[in-house]
């Protein structure tokens, strides 16, 4: 298993800012979730944060296969296999709490950022529920965002506003990392 220093280490081989800021936005709403849930809160997090660390070095069908590849023995298998079934493309299907949490968890990052900057001064603290539920309705809004994605809470059994809230919470709790 990584250690904190081993995982940051990985996380800063990433070069695009902008993806590492991601990677760390879904590692603290899948914190937050396996703390809602009794998982493990050292495995969920992580996974959320070296979910993407082959992004923009691979093609999007191997997306997901190389991270779990660079990942091997460093992380649960469990937790290599959420990795893969991120990304449809790789042929894993999501079967697991954790499958469905990180599918959710990266979609709704992208939502959340996307309405923090639409807000007056670009910061998460702007943000309130009402507004991602209503950014989530808008279709035009943040059109790559896959809502579908994020609807996948229901499948780990979180009702949307329960999830779109606590994956809010996360992301202001890091706000100043994430620099919003």
């Amino acid at each position: 298993m990584l250690s904190e220093e081993e995982a940051m280490e990985i996380l800063a081989g990433v070069e695009n800012e902008n993806l590492r800021k991601h990677m760390m936005a879904v590692a603290a709403i899948m914190e937050r979730m396996a703390e809602k849930f009794g998982e493990d809160r050292v495995v969920w997090k992580f996974a959320g944060l070296l979910h993407d660390i082959d992004y923009g070095k691979v093609g999007h069908e191997e997306h997901g296969l190389k991270s779990a590849e660079m990942l091997q023995g460093k992380l649960p298998d469990y937790a290599l296999h959420a990795i893969r079934a991120h990304n449809e493309m790789t042929g894993f299907m999501p079967e697991s709490r954790m499958d469905f949490a990180l599918r959710a968890s990266d979609a709704a990052s992208g939502l959340i950022v996307a309405a923090a900057l639409v807000m007056p001064n670009k910061k998460l603290e702007e943000v309130r529920l009402e507004t991602l539920k209503n950014k989530f309705k808008d279709k035009s809004f943040a059109r790559r965002v896959d809502r579908g994605r994020i609807m996948e809470c229901e499948k780990i059994g979180m009702e949307l506003d329960e999830f779109l809230l606590l994956s809010l919470e996360a992301m202001k709790g890091i706000a100043e990392k994430i620099g919003l």
